[in-house]
């Protein structure tokens, strides 16, 4: 049973940009056809919004493993979580931004959080990953990390 799950969805914004595709579909097409300019910006915008929903990553904490989008790694590999909002979490997507990371980051979802990454082998320092509930995703990695032999 997974300890927090989140899929981030595209919020409508994107859905909204990607609708000008239709007037400039029907733009190009009008003087060949108007009924095929309808047709291809309908299909068009169809695959547009299927690719924001299908594209959406998810990301999980469950069974002692953190997994975000493609990538995964076990909590006891991740150091202590923690939770940006606001204009920190401006900083931490830009200037404090480390070019080493791995990132998992959308636009649309301003919040992050920055999972240290404690294994030696691994070339990454952290991930940042986008969320929309910060303190609840830092929360669920922290609690679902063994402590260390030496505690």
């Amino acid at each position: 049973m997974p300890e927090y799950r989140e899929k981030l969805w595209a919020s409508p914004a994107p859905y909204v940009a990607t609708a000008l595709i239709i007037p400039a579909s029907i733009l190009v097409f009008a003087p060949i056809s108007m009924f095929a300019g309808i047709l291809i910006a309908a299909g068009l915008y169809a695959a547009c919004v299927l690719t924001l929903i299908l594209s959406a990553p998810m990301i999980q904490v469950a069974n002692g493993e953190v997994i975000a989008g493609r990538a995964r790694i076990s909590a006891e590999l991740v150091g202590e979580v923690l939770p940006f909002e606001g204009d920190e979490a401006v900083l931490e997507r830009g200037r404090r931004l480390d070019a080493r990371a791995w990132l998992l980051i959308r636009g649309w979802i301003r919040p992050v959080v920055r999972i240290p990454i404690v294994d030696e082998t691994d070339p990454a320092p952290y991930w940042l990953v986008s969320t929309r509930h910060p303190q609840k995703l830092a929360a669920a990695i922290n609690g679902s990390r063994r402590p260390a032999s030496g505690d």
